[in-house]
């Protein structure tokens, strides 16, 4: 969907706010902001739905055009893609420090880019440091607007001056956008602060991109970036032998046939014990959320090093979550043939504990397992929606319970009344019997099993809760 909108693009070096500032617009913390500058490496897209001109928003990382890392290159890289696709340009820049060579540069390129451009003076905290800390950017010629993305100080005046610059957008521009879905500004006061949206909760809000919602999670340098990469057939998330090169949750929505879907990329989840500082720490639990909020889960191993009790205590994690969930073992391409059946036992049989989780053993260079991936991770999300009626619900637990009941426990047996479905992603059954403390967890391991082989559920997570029939008998 980004590529029918407008783009508006944020460019700048590092550390001058381009992240906090895309938040702001789209009123979201989708971007991870933090103190250290080079945070943000990939492009990060989100979507300002406002009034009838909607626009995608992409940050981008910070510029530093004449260096020769690798990194720094390839983040100048994913720059310069953006500014190709770009509508209108915002180069931000901070108003504390003033111009620097490093603005210099950017400025230049961006006019040899010859696109729209609004200077964005970040870090104005007031109207009344506006001429202060303005004056010295004049130099760079570009239309100019103070601001603070931390206090909101001049963002009114923007978000509108960002709607006038863009083209209107016809019905075909917007595709299957619904119109009566997009959120209206908020109000302002005054001094140009909002007065509401500024401040919900991002963690509140449902992504709103169409299609299944993929996302990559695993252990630093196992090829979740490069899996993207080679599942939507082009270099769009950044790739290196640095470990941790991806410190934020990028979003890459692409048409595949005609299904669409979003990969999200996430950072590396290592042991506590590693985890070096506070960015790490945050950029883990961003990864942890982008797994809850996506239907289905790719857990990312390295089929070189094997499974590692770091990767073993995240299946168990995502499993005890009831996370639908795909287990795929990368890199096999580096495995010898004659090993990559007792390669494939040890794997299955470190993971039984989790049956349902299907393994696919892949290859971003050879695109060995790949092609079955999305159909895969279709079928799980369509066991996921599942719904069994009460009727038959009720007859799979008759037949269970007559063919094996539950252990005597304490001279005590569990009687099951009746059992109901109460959700579905994953699916949830309620079970209400005479004592919950006397359905063990191998008895409700065998109620799942028998549910999986009636109605074909074996991709899928299931819930299963044990109810007393007193609780419901008091509603």
């Amino acid at each position: 969907m980004h590529h029918e909108l407008p783009v508006v693009a944020l460019i700048g070096r590092p550390n001058v706010g381009k992240s906090s500032l895309f938040n702001r617009l789209l009123r979201s913390s989708k971007a991870l902001t933090h103190n250290l500058p080079g945070v943000t490496r990939d492009r990060i897209y989100g979507e300002v739905l406002r009034g009838d001109k909607p626009y995608a928003l992409v940050d981008t990382g910070g510029l530093e055009p004449e260096s020769n890392e690798d990194i720094k290159q390839a983040v100048l890289g994913q720059a310069r893609e953006a500014l190709l696709e770009a509508t209108l340009v915002l180069m931000v820049v901070d108003g504390r420090e003033g111009p620097n060579a490093l603005d210099e540069q950017v400025a230049d390129l961006l006019r040899a880019a010859n696109k729209p451009v609004l200077l964005i003076v970040n870090k104005v905290d007031g109207a009344e440091k506006e001429d202060l800390l303005t004056a010295d950017f004049h130099q760079f010629g570009f239309p100019l607007f103070a601001v603070s993305a931390a206090h909101g100080h001049g963002l009114n005046q923007l978000r509108e001056t960002i709607v006038d610059r863009l083209p209107t957008s016809t019905a075909e521009d917007l595709g299957s956008l619904d119109l009566s879905t997009l959120k209206q500004s908020g109000s302002s006061d005054q001094n140009g602060h909002d007065e509401q949206g500024d401040d919900e909760d991002p963690e509140e809000a449902e992504p709103k991109t169409g299609g299944l919602r993929l996302a990559l999670l695993g252990r630093p340098n196992v090829g979740k970036s490069s899996l993207i990469n080679t599942l939507i057939g082009y270099h769009r998330v950044i790739v290196s032998n640095e470990a941790g090169t991806t410190r934020d949750s990028v979003d890459v929505t692409w048409q595949a046939g005609d299904k669409t879907y979003t990969l999200v990329d996430t950072a590396g989840v290592r042991k506590r014990t590693r985890i070096q500082d506070s960015l790490e720490r945050f950029s883990v639990l961003k990864s942890l959320r982008s797994s809850k909020k996506a239907q289905i889960t790719l857990l990312v191993l390295d089929a070189v090093e094997g499974l590692t009790g770091q990767d073993k205590k995240l299946f168990s994690f995502l499993d005890r979550e009831k996370t639908p969930l795909i287990a795929v073992i990368n890199k096999i391409d580096l495995i010898p043939r004659n090993e990559l059946n007792a390669l494939k036992k040890q794997f299955k049989d470190e993971l039984s504990f989790a049956g349902h989780v299907p393994l696919v053993f892949t290859s971003t260079m050879t695109r060995a397992g790949l092609g079955g991936l999305l159909p895969l991770a279709e079928r799980i999300w369509d066991q996921c929606q599942t719904r069994i009626s009460t009727g038959q619900l009720n007859r799979i637990l008759g037949e269970a319970t007559q063919k094996h009941q539950p252990a005597v426990v304490q001279r005590r047996r569990a009687k099951f009344f009746y059992v109901t479905q109460s959700d579905v992603a994953p699916p949830t059954f309620v079970f209400f019997v005479n004592d919950p403390d006397l359905v063990k967890p191998a008895y409700s391991r065998y109620l799942e099993n028998q549910i999986r082989k009636r109605f074909n559920l074996n991709l899928t997570p299931l819930q299963l809760y044990f109810r007393s029939s007193h609780d419901q008998n008091r509603k």
